[in-house]
């Protein structure tokens, strides 16, 4: 506990936004440092003479500027982050809805359907605030991102045959879709016997842009969109972001339950459905067969859109039928080159039902301004020479080897890992807790990511639990290193399980 005692500076705006500004300044000045606990909202409402919700929604606001992390039952604990005040108050999203469902049902026209199909707030969480750059020192397990194994060389090479072979490509704007592109996307996207039809495929700028891109294709302003309460939580901001309302939905082992997804389905009437079936995002878990079609019978029951997020699965052999063989008239199959082959190439597919293939090409297209010529060629280039898949097995072997390392340092602990994935769900020993283990391990120069992370919304659950990425760091030994900084704050807490076998 602090003894710290803000000021609400004077001046115009809602008290709750001068009160997050200042406490940002006071972590920006190292007046409260990484790790200090902020007093009970009740506490500080009677000391500064508001309302617990005017307190409440100060913190929410520096929770959303990444300052602090919120520990259920314990407070708010500061991270720490340079910060810059905020301008003005978040606008009302806009809550006119389109009524949109699968299978057959009038569809507005394009001018209708994406009008204000992204639309985002004026700045408040994000206004002014600097962009936070770790320091050369820092090792980054906050990140999943495809390790360097060599791909420069194939990536400058298929580079320089692209900029001899279309240079009037390069210099214009990409308007229409070659061949090629959908080619490689029914490749990339194929598994477990299925292969989607090429007239399916929509190149994009990478899995996220895709995935809004369907959301904005399916859904209007105010609708409702079904997560797994435990999720890649991204994809849940960034549709409420452009006005659309995350709902949350029990899971599993192997993902969301079908009956609380039927439950949820009659009585919020989402229109959208988030999974991950072949590697769910933190918890490494697979969705299996009769999962699949028991997820399958509720969106039909429902009517529901189903986005199959394939980002991970693209690394692991299952032999499990995609759910979009199982229901193609209403899924929309999402993969990318980022965790199996390089990142930084923004190569991403769709395989979209029929119905809606031009329709996310459009949203993809207003939504980003365009996919890049030289990028869409690339990651084409790389999947149909071969190098994309050359360098998935290399980086399934590199995934393996750094898993070694955490078996090494981290083994003595409860954890959902695998040697295929490229982030382990770690379970955080007494007396730890999961925000207040970040901000220890951030204090080190050590990234993690915190199960707030990974929640569609605001939740009683807590699961005691960090995501380690081991893929991003450089090499084995800075892996070595910050594995052994994590042991340490661990200290002697040791229940031995054989996670890897």
């Amino acid at each position: 506990m602090t003894n710290w005692h803000p000021q609400i500076p004077d001046g115009q705006g809602p008290l709750y936004i001068r009160l997050a500004d200042r406490i940002g300044e006071d972590i920006s000045t190292g007046t409260l440092a990484a790790g200090t606990k902020l007093p009970p909202q009740r506490d500080l409402a009677y000391d500064l003479g508001v309302t617990v919700g005017t307190i409440g929604r100060a913190y929410a606001l520096i929770r959303q500027r990444g300052l602090v992390s919120g520990e259920v039952g314990r407070g708010t604990f500061v991270l720490g982050s340079a910060y810059e005040p905020a301008l003005e108050e978040d606008p009302k999203p806009d809550l006119d809805r389109a009524s949109r469902t699968p299978g057959g049902a009038t569809v507005p026209p394009a001018s209708s359907w994406l009008q204000g199909a992204m639309t985002v707030p004026k700045d408040t969480a994000f206004a002014g605030t600097r962009i936070s750059v770790p320091g050369p020192e820092t090792i980054r397990f906050d990140s999943t991102s495809a390790p360097e194994i060599g791909q420069a060389e194939a990536i400058c090479r298929l580079t320089s045959e692209i900029t001899r072979e279309a240079a009037h490509d390069i210099a214009s704007y990409t308007r229409t879709v070659p061949d090629g592109w959908r080619r490689a996307g029914r490749l990339w996207l194929a598994r477990g016997g299925w292969e989607p039809s090429e007239g399916s495929i929509v190149p994009t700028t990478g899995a996220q842009a895709a995935i809004m891109a369907i959301i904005a294709a399916t859904t209007a302003p105010g609708d409702q969109i079904a997560f797994e309460n435990l999720t890649y939580s991204s994809i849940a901001r960034g549709g409420a972001l452009a006005g659309r309302r995350p709902v949350q939905v029990a899971r599993d082992d192997e993902g969301p339950l079908p009956e609380d997804l039927a439950r949820v389905c009659a009585q919020k009437h989402p229109k959208l459905l988030f999974v991950m079936p072949s590697m769910h995002n933190p918890t490494v878990g697979m969705m299996g067969a009769q999962r699949r079609e028991e997820i399958v019978a509720v969106a039909r029951q429902h009517n529901l859109w189903i986005i199959e997020d394939e980002v991970y699965g693209s690394l692991r052999t299952t032999g499990l039928t995609p759910i979009a063989a199982l229901a193609p008239e209403r899924t929309f199959h999402v993969g990318s080159l980022s965790k199996s082959v390089t990142a930084g190439v923004r190569g991403g597919w769709v395989s979209s039902p029929l119905s809606h293939a031009q329709r996310v090409y459009t949203a993809h297209k207003m939504l980003t301004g365009g996919i890049a010529f030289l990028l869409a060629e690339l990651s084409a280039r790389l999947v149909l020479s071969g190098a994309a898949d050359e360098f998935r097995t290399k980086i399934l072997e590199e995934i393996a080897a750094r898993h070694v390392l955490v078996k090494e340092h981290l083994g003595a602990y409860e954890m959902e890992a695998a040697p295929d994935a490229p982030f382990l769900w770690l379970k955080l020993p007494e007396p730890w807790l999961s925000g207040t283990f970040k901000a220890a391990a951030a204090s080190e120069n050590v990234l993690i990511d915190d199960e707030d992370e990974f929640k569609a919304g605001r939740s009683g659950n807590v699961y005691h639990r960090v995501r380690i990425g081991v893929t991003n760091t450089m090499t084995h030994m800075e892996t070595a290193k910050g594995l052994k900084i994590l042991q340490d704050l661990l200290l002697d807490h040791c229940v031995c399980y054989d996670s890897f076998e």
